[in-house]
Parts: C-alpha cells; sequence; structure tokens
C-alpha cells in the first residue's frame, strides 16, 4: 500500500474511533476543550495531561469498569441508573468527556462539568440486591470509583503508554486526579501512588463480585457490542486490561490467572493494539462540520 493509501487507512481508522469514543458530538466538543482560550486546572506540563492523552486509557478503562463491578454498591448504581448495556457507546462518551475536558479544558469548562455531574449524581439512589441503600452522592463510593479509575490508568500507562513516568510523576498523577476527585465530592482523596495502593487496599473487605458484577465482566470482554474484525483488536485490549488486574479481583469475576501468558503474549498483544491506536489517532480528529453559516 503505498503513502497516501496508507494515509487514507490512517484518517478512516482514526474517524471511527474518534466517533466511538467521542460521540456524535465530539467534534464540536473538542473544539471546546482545546481552541477555547483562558486558564486551565493543569499545565501541560502536568502528569495528568500524560496519561489522559495516551492510547493506553482504552486498556485503563476497560480495567477500570472491571475493578469498579467489585464493590456491590457501585455496582448497583451502574446497573441500575447508567444504561451501560443499552447504550456502551454513549456511556464512554460521557466518560471520555468528562475526562477531556476536566484534564485538557478551560477551568470555566472543567467546573461546568463538574458541576453537571454532582447535578446527575444527586439523583442516583437506590437499593442494591443486598438491601442496602446507595447514593452516587455517598463520598465514600464516589472514592471507590475514584481510586479503582486512577489506578487502572495509571497501571495501564506504564504498561502501555508511550512513555513510563517516573516515581516523581507518578505521584504528581495522582495527585492532579486528587483535585478533579475533590472537586466531584470525595473527601481526602490519595495524593501518592503509595497512599492510592494502600486506599485500594483499605477497601478489599467491602468488595464482592455478586452476579451483576459476573456478567458485566462477561458483557465487556465477551460480549461487546462490536462485529466482524473490529472484535479482534477489542479482545487484545480486553485481554491486556485482565493481565493488569491483580488475581484478587480477577477471582471473584471468574477471570483466569495466568501471569506466564500475561507476561508474554498479552503484553505483546496490548503493545501491538495500543501502537495501532496511537497511530491512527497521531492523523487528528476528524473536524467539526460546517455551520450553515459557514
Amino acid at each position: 500500500m503505498g503513502r497516501p493509501g496508507l494515509e487514507a487507512l490512517r484518517s478512516r481508522l482514526a474517524a471511527g474511533l474518534f466517533e466511538r469514543v467521542a460521540g456524535a458530538e465530539g467534534a464540536g466538543r473538542r473544539a471546546r476543550i482545546h481552541a477555547t482560550a483562558g486558564p486551565r486546572w493543569f499545565g501541560e506540563d502536568r502528569p495528568i495531561r500524560v496519561v489522559h492523552g495516551d492510547a493506553a486509557m482504552f486498556v485503563g478503562g476497560l480495567r477500570a469498569l472491571l475493578l469498579q463491578s467489585l464493590h456491590p454498591l457501585a455496582m448497583a448504581g451502574v446497573a441500575g441508573h447508567s444504561g451501560f448495556r443499552g447504550d456502551p457507546w454513549g456511556r464512554l462518551a460521557r466518560t471520555s468527556y468528562f475526562l477531556a475536558s476536566t484534564t485538557f479544558g478551560p477551568a470555566e469548562l472543567a467546573q461546568e462539568t463538574i458541576t453537571r455531574i454532582r447535578g446527575v449524581h444527586a439523583h442516583v439512589r437506590g437499593t442494591a440486591p443486598d438491601g442496602r441503600s446507595y447514593a452516587a452522592s455517598d463520598p465514600h463510593l464516589l472514592e471507590w470509583v475514584h481510586i479503582a479509575e486512577i489506578d487502572s490508568f495509571l497501571r495501564a500507562h506504564q504498561a502501555y503508554g508511550s512513555v513510563r513516568l517516573d516515581a516523581a510523576a507518578r505521584d504528581g498523577y495522582v495527585a492532579d486526579a486528587a483535585f478533579v476527585a475533590r472537586a466531584l465530592g470525595v473527601v481526602d482523596p490519595p495524593e501518592s501512588e503509595a497512599a492510592l495502593a494502600a486506599r485500594i487496599e483499605s477497601y478489599r473487605p467491602e468488595l464482592d463480585a455478586g452476579a451483576a458484577a459476573r456478567d458485566t465482566a462477561r458483557f465487556l470482554l465477551r460480549e461487546p457490542p462490536l462485529r466482524g474484525v473490529a472484535r479482534v483488536p477489542y479482545a487484545l485490549l480486553g485481554a491486556a486490561a485482565v493481565g493488569l488486574l491483580p488475581e484478587w479481583a480477577r477471582t471473584p469475576l471468574g477471570l483466569p490467572h495466568r501471569p506466564r501468558l500475561d507476561r508474554t503474549l498479552v503484553r505483546v498483544g496490548g503493545r501491538v493494539v495500543t501502537s495501532g491506536i496511537r497511530w491512527a489517532m497521531a492523523s487528528g480528529p476528524p473536524a467539526p462540520a460546517p455551520t450553515a453559516a459557514g
């Protein structure tokens, strides 16, 4: 394939990926995030920009969903209110917009996004299958969702990111993410890698993979809303995500523990697919559609 053909393929892949991740409004939202002038929550040199701007986030996002599902109350909220089964791409687009607007967007947009999410959280409440009540605005539950995400994003970046962070930058990433977490309502989020690991360990007595969590793992890994050849790279992403989970998280979800395979074939597959995504996205996402007045 000649260079023009290769570039055309690259552009098609980038457009397809961007549409899946950002949704129908993605191009316009991207322009608002990146092209709007004004101060940002995080400077260009901050570690959170490095982590959240890398293709390894695809692996980290899947790992985060699997890990988060281990908390019965978090899982009850997802199953009852998120609509992830009926509209998984919509949920992905909303999550990616939250991450992009708070990480890269102007401070006004970041705060607007946080305010909207807190408003949604105020109405998400119910009763879990075990009879306990839950509320998305509960700081303790918010913290579990936060630390599961940040741990997953950081581990995925260290395994599959284009550049690895040193110890100081890893601590900086956790501290950057803590700033966003506090804005969302998390009380005293961890601000270092060691504190993050200790906080996750402190939640382990509360974790238990019920039927809903195992069903979520099955849906995410074996029944993705994709067809044909698209399932192949997705399967590599899924295997890479599972490969980064600790054994204590895999067993309750019915996922295999294969340390030797994870260190060899799974790691190679993860690098191939994240490198491919990085290559495709380097061509840039599509520009916003022109308006009638344009």
